[in-house]
């Protein structure tokens, strides 16, 4: 258990930017100048990506709520 913890709390301050962009993305924006557009696209992945997550968290919450909680 103590290892599972240390490797999280490592990992937390060791990781590394990612890009995510498909490779056909990559390849179009790569040629702009200035690349705003780009960083744009890796905004915007990275929002679409999130809202699952999101939603996931806000069932397991609901549900803990629901079921897990000391009734007075």
């Amino acid at each position: 258990m103590k290892t599972k913890f240390l490797f999280i709390i490592i990992s937390c301050f060791f990781f590394l930017k990612s890009n995510a962009q498909c490779a056909m993305c990559r390849a179009v924006l790569e040629n702009e100048e200035g690349q705003s557009a780009a960083k744009g696209i890796n905004d915007g992945i990275i929002y679409l990506m999130s809202i699952p997550y999101i939603l996931v968290f806000g069932l397991g919450f609901f549900v803990y709520w629901k079921y897990f909680r000391k009734k007075a």
